[in-house]
């Protein structure tokens, strides 16, 4: 509640603009209507009677000249002209709120904040490497890091709560989600084990796994229909131990020697020092792919934009 009384106390300031000007008090209304989901719950949340949230509206829908809301049954839904209004305002607000976060920072203009989503299913060493552009910046660049689900944090980018997403996935090009997806590259994948499971399946690899103890990410990871597929091609039907949705909790079981499991052989030195695992053999024909996902937004962060310019230059070193 405090900060949206500080945005309204701000809103309710600005006396200086036009009167065909865009009133973004009555946009903030608007905004809040539409994640609440109706008056009632916008008045609740702002602690404002039912009727000033239907006038802030219809005012908004006068000055615009379009209707932004249309019942449906009980409630109300947005319309087109709301739908493409909310996008705006999300910018708009959030970027506000991040405004005054920023300027609340003892350090400000010192350093540039980067809030980075990291996909559960990408290896931290991975996102590691893909944000060490960033920190070479001349400009020292505090990050703030987030893991979860790729739907998830797709979902946070789209309402600006973070500024890029690291995953192992491209967006749905089908996907409403106003998102772009860049390359950042891809590496050849082998399987990893304990010193005894290298022992043991090491010789006559592939061949060899028919039977043998694997630990596999879940079906919703974008890595595991190659994985599945090179078994198939291969004729292999190995024993599956386990599956994983997050990546460093697949390879904490391997560590124990529950079972093998993939990894990009550029990792192959922190496998060892971090999970005790050693290369058994190569999938050949399987690539662990790498994305950027950012938002829509016409001003890029400068540090997304060093992460995207240094694998530019690594991918067409590459070719």
């Amino acid at each position: 509640m405090q900060k949206e009384n500080i945005i309204v106390m701000l809103l309710q300031k600005n006396r200086m603009m036009k009167a065909s000007s865009l009133n973004y008090r009555h946009l903030y209304y608007f905004w809040v209507a539409a994640k609440e989901g109706g008056v009632t719950r916008a008045a609740e949340r702002l602690g404002v009677a039912v009727q000033t949230i239907s006038m802030q509206l219809a005012l908004l829908e006068k000055s615009i000249g379009k209707t932004l809301f249309a019942p449906q049954g009980r409630r109300l839904v947005l319309t087109e002209a709301g739908r493409v209004a909310l996008n705006y305002a999300d910018q708009i607000f959030l970027l506000g709120e991040q405004l005054q976060e920023t300027l609340a920072e003892d350090d400000v203009g010192k350093s540039l904040r980067l809030t980075v989503g990291i996909s559960d299913s990408l290896p931290k060493m991975i996102a590691y490497r893909l944000l060490e552009p960033a920190l070479q910046m001349p400009q020292f660049v505090r990050m703030e890091c987030y893991d979860g689900t790729f739907e998830t944090l797709l979902a946070d980018l789209a309402l600006h709560k973070l500024d890029v997403v690291l995953t192992d996935r491209p967006t749905n090009v089908k996907s409403s989600l106003r998102v772009f997806s860049h390359e950042l590259g891809d590496r050849a994948v082998w399987l990893f084990g304990t010193e005894d499971l290298a022992e043991k399946y090491r010789d006559n690899f592939p061949e060899c796994l028919n039977g043998a103890p694997v630990l596999l990410p879940t079906r919703n990871n974008a890595i595991r229909m190659r994985l599945d597929q090179w078994f198939e091609v291969n004729n292999i039907r190995p024993f599956i131990a386990g599956e994983f949705s997050d990546s460093a909790l697949l390879k904490t079981f391997g560590r124990i020697g529950l079972g093998m499991f993939h990894a990009p052989i550029v990792l192959a030195d922190e496998m060892k020092d971090q999970f005790r695992a050693v290369p058994i053999g190569e999938m050949k024909g399987v690539r662990e792919q790498y994305y950027a996902i950012s938002a829509e937004m016409k001003i890029r962060h400068v540090a997304v934009e060093a992460i995207l310019e240094a694998r530019r230059k690594i991918m067409e070193e590459a070719d």
